[in-house]
């Protein structure tokens, strides 16, 4: 069996609930971790009004790779210890994100899908997520991995629709990630399908993580259950 530590951080920019942009803040809640794969949303992949690239200064912080299909002030992205291939960003309409990679786990495969929805048009951006582009893909026949912040504040009919595609994953007694200061709401998770099993799943409830952005990190460890089956990722 093939193991690997994966976090889910929606950073807001790195802007904390003091309103201070502060990336060294947003670094120590990452470290905390001590995850092989860090999927962030509404990272800043580009240097603005005299501010640095949020996203590079992660990737020298940790001495991971970062990967990110379309920089911009307010994206999605990995950081990664592990190889990953095919990264596409999808656009969900209404300013929701999906940014999908291949990571090479132990010398095998795992889908990961990294998602930033949005309040406003989160319903139809779960109907996308779902259609044939991306989890209705007949082509994914490795195990997959989603999570991101899913920008729900109740259960409501999409949710429906995607717990019927996909598991949701193990997670802490107490799941609220929102707001960061008194988490209530439980809206960064994580979902699975295929030979996946989650063993671990943590919230981190530091001071730091709590000062840092809205949301707290989420840090789940996924066992691949016989990885034998799966294909081996194309050079």
């Amino acid at each position: 069996m093939t193991t690997i530590r994966i976090m889910t951080y929606q950073v807001q920019r790195c802007r904390g609930g003091d309103g201070r942009v502060d990336l060294a803040r947003v670094a120590r809640g990452i470290g905390d971790g001590a995850a092989d794969i860090v999927a962030l949303q509404n990272i800043a992949a580009t240097p603005s009004l005299g501010t640095e690239n949020q996203l590079d200064y992660l990737s020298r912080r940790f001495g991971m790779k970062a990967h990110c299909a379309n920089p911009g002030p307010g994206t999605t992205a990995f950081l990664s210890n592990n190889s990953l291939k095919g990264v596409q960003e999808y656009d969900l309409g209404g300013g929701g994100r999906c940014l999908r990679a291949d990571a090479e786990v132990g010398g095998k495969r795992l889908h990961l899908f990294n998602l930033h929805l949005t309040a406003g048009g989160r319903n139809a951006q779960l109907v996308r997520l779902l259609g044939p582009d991306l989890l209705g893909n007949q082509r994914l026949i490795s195990p997959i991995l989603v999570l991101g912040d899913f920008a729900d504040f109740w259960w409501g009919p999409g949710n429906v629709k995607l717990t019927m595609t996909l598991r949701r994953a193990q997670h802490p007694l107490w799941p609220g990630t929102y707001p960061a200061r008194f988490a209530l709401i439980w809206r960064d998770r994580v979902y699975l399908r295929g030979d996946l099993n989650i063993i671990d799943s943590t919230i981190l409830h530091s001071a730091i993580a709590r000062q840092a952005s809205s949301h707290l990190p989420l840090v789940v460890t996924a066992q691949i259950i016989d990885p034998r089956n799966y294909l081996r990722l194309a050079k």
